[in-house]
């Protein structure tokens, strides 16, 4: 089976490594059509093997991108062409219909109760997806959360279909020594309690919130990994609240890291963490909780779907805090206070392993491309 995958952009970003990892594991030849910015991601999934074009779409309205797609589409003569992110679903689906494929997935990555990629939703948005949603074979959500707003934005829950996010859970295992290593990397005091947060630097992510939290806690130090257009303003902020010496900006880390990467890896930088926090009250899925729980750390939450969606006793590591500054900033006392350790990884990490993502999306493809069945692991969302 040839399956051409088409994304928005490939800087480093949740759903862009999400791809990546998928690739990694699913047993079909592979072409990846980004249509901008061709970033740190796009080079990992060369690495792995993985031919990657870039369209060089210039904004919303190029129109000129869809003939361009459309021919990739067709010369690859390839029998499914998936698409991941906003902007590539609705280009992505057209072109591969003026090219002659039929078979087309879609995944949604990004779909929040009010946001939809950070933006906030409105009516055109709706209109324009659901029109190009009705091309497609089927539309992917990363969790029921996602399936539920995705049936009640008006797409037909038939078509619906659930295939989480996943991790190479084992690859984030706690290790001391990569926790002394990274510390001492970065400058962090082997005995100092240290906060911890991943995810782009966007005002949707409330990494201000974190940053005020901490500042109210003064035995706590912060360890931000992720890159933005916050950047400044949140250092800013910590110089404003006198906590400027105690919150450090990594920037971003792609994971897996690319081969001669000499810095910290996600799972060095988690291992040299206490506790994790997600201050975030919009998500998707929270793939970043799933990776420290993996890790073995307590987890502070505003939303994650990922916990949610899975019986109460999967994560006994993680919970959910209030959205303010006095509810976290008591959190992160009350964890602090009970002293560093790590966690056995819970049922929640092993659930979402990326290994069985991939074949969950295989069968859905089996199912597009041959009508066969589709097996147990491949189910229709739950969307009421």
């Amino acid at each position: 089976m040839r399956v051409l995958h088409v994304i928005t952009g490939l800087g480093i970003g949740g759903a862009e490594q999400q791809l990546r990892l998928l690739l990694r594991h699913l047993p079909v030849e592979s072409g990846v059509v980004t249509l901008t910015n061709p970033g740190a991601v796009a080079a990992g999934i060369e690495a792995d093997g993985t031919p990657v074009t870039h369209l060089g779409m210039t904004g919303n309205r190029d129109l000129g991108a869809l003939p361009r797609l459309a021919r990739v589409v067709r010369q690859g003569r390839y029998d499914l062409v998936h698409t991941h992110l906003y902007r590539a679903c609705v280009y992505g689906r057209a072109a591969a219909r003026i090219a002659g494929v039929r078979r087309i997935v879609a995944t949604e990555h990004s779909l929040g109760a009010h946001q939809i990629e950070g933006r906030p939703l409105s009516a055109g948005t709706r209109a324009l997806y659901l029109a190009s949603e009705r091309l497609g074979t089927s539309t992917v959500a990363v969790s029921p959360s996602v399936a539920r707003r995705l049936a009640d934005w008006g797409v037909p829950e038939e078509r619906i279909r659930v295939v989480p996010n996943g991790i190479e859970t084992g690859r984030f295992a706690f290790d001391p020594a990569a926790r002394r290593r990274t510390r001492a990397a970065l400058g962090l005091p082997e005995d100092a309690y240290v906060v911890g947060g991943v995810g782009r630097l966007a005002p949707g992510k409330r990494f201000d919130l974190l940053v005020r939290a901490v500042a109210e806690v003064p035995e706590a130090r912060l360890l931000l990994v992720g890159e933005g257009g916050e950047r400044e303003e949140l250092l800013r902020l910590a110089r404003a609240r006198g906590a400027a010496d105690r919150v450090l900006l990594t920037g971003a880390c792609a994971d897996p890291p690319p081969a001669g990467a000499t810095g910290p890896s996600l799972p060095d930088l988690l291992a040299a963490m206490d506790v994790f926090v997600s201050a975030s009250p919009d998500e998707a899925f929270g793939l970043a909780v799933v990776e420290a729980l993996a890790a073995g750390l307590p987890v502070l939450y505003a939303a994650c779907p990922a916990i949610e969606d899975l019986p109460a006793d999967a994560a006994p590591g993680a919970r959910r805090t209030g959205g303010s500054v006095p509810e976290l900033a008591a959190a992160l006392r009350g964890t602090g206070a009970a002293g560093p350790g790590r966690l056995p990884v819970p049922e929640a990490a092993r659930h979402y392993d990326i290994a069985r993502s991939a074949r969950q999306l295989m069968s859905l493809y089996d199912q597009a491309v041959h009508g066969t069945p589709s097996p147990v692991q491949h189910q229709q969302a739950s969307v009421k």
